[in-house]
């Protein structure tokens, strides 16, 4: 993802860049953050977004051929979480 040989890959970027990227609107970033279904790195009141993120959605898509739905992987990932907590604490101390 680097714009020419010169300039060096970003590792992050910013909410508005990556809506740019993604052709949404920033607000919609921003909600998806705060839902917990959008990947995102939290700098005091800033959010940046790892172009990693965005590299492996796209790569996900590319190889399953579908649509990639934010909102299922937000599901699993919260009974995901979910569930190691419920690990832990059967673990006790």
């Amino acid at each position: 993802m680097t714009n020419s040989a010169e300039e060096p890959k970003k590792l992050f970027f910013t909410v508005p860049e990556a809506a740019k990227l993604l052709r949404v609107d920033v607000a919609t970033i921003y909600r998806s953050i705060r839902e917990d279904a959008f990947p995102a790195v939290r700098l005091r009141t800033r959010y940046v977004v790892p172009a990693a993120a965005i590299e492996q959605m796209i790569a996900s898509v590319m190889e399953s051929g579908g649509v990639l739905d934010i909102a299922e992987m937000t599901r699993q990932r919260r009974e995901e979480r979910e569930f190691e907590r419920q690990q832990q604490r059967g673990r006790g101390w």
